[in-house]
């Protein structure tokens, strides 16, 4: 039996994983779970799971968890450091990062450093961290499992593959929810239009990054850091059905896909339950009803934080760890009603503008350049939002 710590386990992928620990029927077991506001839904969750311990955002909330436990010991930590404690639980041995943000840097590498293999969906560490998180797994010797269906893909098609044999990885999208609007109407779009995703069904954050096409910038970063591939090697292509979930082409010229339905339950499982493959619940893939699949290029004149992030996968260093910082500032604003859709490139861009871009090989060099990226979009955000 695996066990597990899920942090973030009231969002979506938090919530995901323990639809998929029940399907498991016995072969997962909940050791620790982590909430920062729904502290309702975490109480339901600790009455069905009952796990050892607990990390909660406010420490006012951990008498309600207490009273949902019915009896049964529960330890309950609290605030920033209560996620640092909760991954290092000796009884764990996986932890499942669903954190949203710079928040999951910490956890993140808490956990390697307790030994602990983690299933990463949360992708901001590695573009912030990239450096810091793989060297420090490697020199662990822990797993770094991908949940991101695309990141998913690509490692389950080159286990066991030579890496040098890699040409170049091909990570799909399925556009967002602007992929059809005309790129004169998409600067001035509400937040209720960027927040129909055609495919998936994700937090408001990633679901705008996903509109911007950031969140596909921000797998290519990832996948740079997760296998070891250079951004020139790395490429975007639109699949809106979002059946094929990346491709990796070889240097014989041979391609390696992983198809399956858009369902993040898939590749959850298969992060935890690695590296065994278990019977799942979910329906299969029929291709003859599937039909065909096409693919098209990204327009990045129409999405230009695609671009941005493929210049910052180039650059490295800690210009990730600003356009991660810049970026949650940008979108908290936007769906605050203080800038315009279009107005979230603009502030990522003109932070980047003003960074002076040092080496991210340290944990402290990171946040500094997070701090920093935060303080300069706040200040740009409100200069903007004053002429709105």
């Amino acid at each position: 039996m695996k066990r597990i710590v899920v942090l973030g386990s009231t969002g979506s992928i938090g919530r995901s994983t323990l639809e998929v620990v029940r399907s498991l029927g016995g072969r997962v077991e909940i050791v620790g779970l982590s909430a920062h506001k729904r502290i309702g839904d975490l109480a339901r969750q600790v009455s069905e799971h009952s796990p050892l311990a607990v990390a909660v955002g406010d420490p006012a909330m951990a008498d309600e968890v207490r009273s949902a436990a019915g009896g049964r010991r529960v330890e309950v930590f609290s605030g920033p450091e209560g996620l640092l404690e909760l991954v290092s639980l000796a009884e764990a041995d996986l932890v499942v990062n669903a954190l949203v943000g710079a928040a999951g840097i910490l956890p993140t590498l808490a956990a390697i450093e307790a030994g602990k293999d983690v299933a990463i969906a949360n992708k901001e560490s590695l573009v912030a961290a990239g450096a810091v998180i793989t060297a420090r797994a490697r020199a662990k010797g822990v797993n770094l499992i991908p949940v991101d269906s695309e990141h998913s893909a690509i490692y389950q098609c080159i286990r066991g593959e030579d890496r040098d044999a890699i040409k170049r990885i091909i990570l799909t999208a399925s556009g967002g929810a602007l992929v059809d609007m005309p790129a004169d109407e998409i600067a001035d779009v509400k937040a209720s239009q960027a927040l129909r995703h055609p495919t998936w069904s994700m937090g408001r954050k990633v679901t705008i990054d996903s509109a911007t096409l950031l969140n596909k910038g921000f797998e290519v970063i990832e996948a740079h850091w997760l296998f070891g591939i250079e951004a020139d090697q790395i490429e975007v292509a639109i699949e809106r059905r979002s059946i094929v979930h990346s491709l990796v082409e070889f240097v014989d010229g041979s391609v390696m896909a992983l198809l399956s339905p858009p369902d993040m339950k898939l590749p959850i499982q298969y992060a935890l339950t690695f590296p065994e493959r278990v019977e799942s619940p979910l329906p299969g893939l029929d291709l003859v009803s599937t039909g065909g699949i096409e693919f098209g290029q990204p327009d990045l004149g129409r999405f230009p934080c695609l671009r941005l992030a493929y210049e910052v996968a180039a650059i490295d260093g800690t210009a990730g760890a600003v356009l991660s910082a810049a970026d949650e500032v940008a979108v908290d604003a936007f769906l605050e009603g203080r800038i315009s859709f279009g107005e979230i490139y603009s502030v990522l861009r003109d932070v980047l503008s003003m960074h002076k871009v040092k080496d991210a090989a340290s944990l402290d060099s990171v946040l500094k350049a997070d701090a920093w990226a935060r303080e300069q979009a706040a200040g740009i955000v409100k200069e903007t939002s004053g002429r709105l």
